[in-house]
């Protein structure tokens, strides 16, 4: 037989249940109520019982014909709910518009492939793909330059593309690699070609022989040096450098200095044979199919500078400077080919110039 205190024990517990259920129904109901969505059992027709005289296939089989129940009045409480119920999903959706538009302002997830030089370990040493251990005394393995992985060279072959570089080891901006140092500051495109270009369109649109006109080298040295020692915290405003050449010498020197060009190796044929076609439309064509080759950052860092350049040319009787004239600076300065003898690179400068010109003119329709 249960002791008293048992008994006592239970009760309660019955009766902390019975007051959660309640509370919980309560909430609920307000909660149903402000969005105007009123499910009580009064607005809701009862379905039949089995059995009962309204189911004609049940019971006597006497039928109770009723009348039709008169409509119900709207109760002040529905009309008092109505407006909170409009701001509610007014609001809801405000909120997911808002989410999207933040989805697509965060930096693209660009893929990169890891920087792997052979490396010599100190101390004892373990795989972070297979968790293996590596053996010798020089060179075990390989290690990332960009993210500091470790892995064996026979592992390097098979790690995804998912090279995450960190400031710790990306340490210089210029000389650096483009996607590596976009994935390095989480950022769409290089922070010099950001900068730069609202330095320029805030100062220097009407400049003549804007990007034709070089500045000192040495203070383009400078600027270079800024960028690499402080990064996005560099000081090229008026009171620093108050010529304009100078910021755009520093900008055609980044992109000068990238390792892989801002028209990649691999891309740059398909450019070439691109810009060798006469009919306008098959060339665009043409070159909206090359673009396709390039990498995300590279894509999205060319059609920002070629934005840039377009606006350049709709200032054109300030600053002299058309399309034509910018294909002749940047031709060779975003399009290098790779082991190429002289004679075939003196042939492509003008194509080079054809590329970078069609590009600005028909901005808007390949981008």
């Amino acid at each position: 037989m249960p002791s008293r205190e048992s008994y006592i024990v239970k009760r309660g517990k019955k009766q902390s249940r019975r007051r959660a259920e309640k509370e919980t129904g309560q909430r609920s109901a307000l909660f149903t109520t402000a969005l105007g969505l009123n499910v009580s059992a009064g607005s809701i027709p009862s379905l039949p019982v089995s059995g009962s005289p309204s189911d004609p296939s049940k019971g006597s089989g006497t039928r109770l014909n009723r009348a039709p129940a008169p409509p119900k009045p709207t109760s002040p409480a529905s009309t008092f709910w109505q407006p909170i119920r409009s701001f509610a999903l007014s609001q809801l959706t405000s909120l997911v518009r808002r989410a999207t538009l933040r989805e697509s302002d965060l930096a693209p997830k660009y893929e990169k492939v890891h920087n792997f030089k052979v490396h010599t370990f100190r101390g004892p040493h373990w795989c972070e793909y297979c968790a293996n251990f590596m053996w010798g005394l020089i060179a075990q393995g390989v290690k990332c330059a960009d993210c500091g992985l470790n892995v064996h060279k026979q592992c390097s072959k098979v790690v995804p593309n998912d090279c995450q570089p960190d400031l710790r080891h990306v340490k210089k901006v210029y000389s650096c690699d483009l996607t590596t140092l976009v994935k390095a500051h989480n950022t769409k495109r290089p922070m010099v070609v950001d900068m730069c270009i609202q330095e320029l369109e805030a100062r220097g649109l009407q400049s003549e022989g804007l990007y034709r006109i070089s500045g000192f080298s040495e203070l383009i040295e400078d600027v270079k040096l800024a960028f690499d020692r402080d990064g996005e915290k560099a000081d090229i405003s008026t009171n620093a450098y108050e010529d304009i050449n100078i910021i755009t010498g520093a900008l055609k020197l980044y992109f000068r200095e990238l390792p892989i060009p801002l028209i990649t190796y691999d891309a740059h044929p398909r450019f070439i044979d691109a810009a060798k076609i006469s009919d306008p439309e098959k060339r665009l064509e043409a070159l909206h199919e090359a673009l396709k080759l390039l990498p995300p950052a590279h894509c999205e860092t060319l059609r920002y500078l070629m934005a840039h350049l377009k606006r350049v040319t709709q200032n054109e009787k300030d600053n002299l400077m058309s399309s034509e004239n910018l294909g002749i600076v940047f031709g060779p300065t975003l399009m290098r080919a790779p082991e190429l003898d002289a004679m075939t690179a003196l042939n492509d400068i003008r194509y080079q110039r054809l590329v970078v010109e069609t590009l600005i003119t028909n901005e808007d329709v390949l981008f």
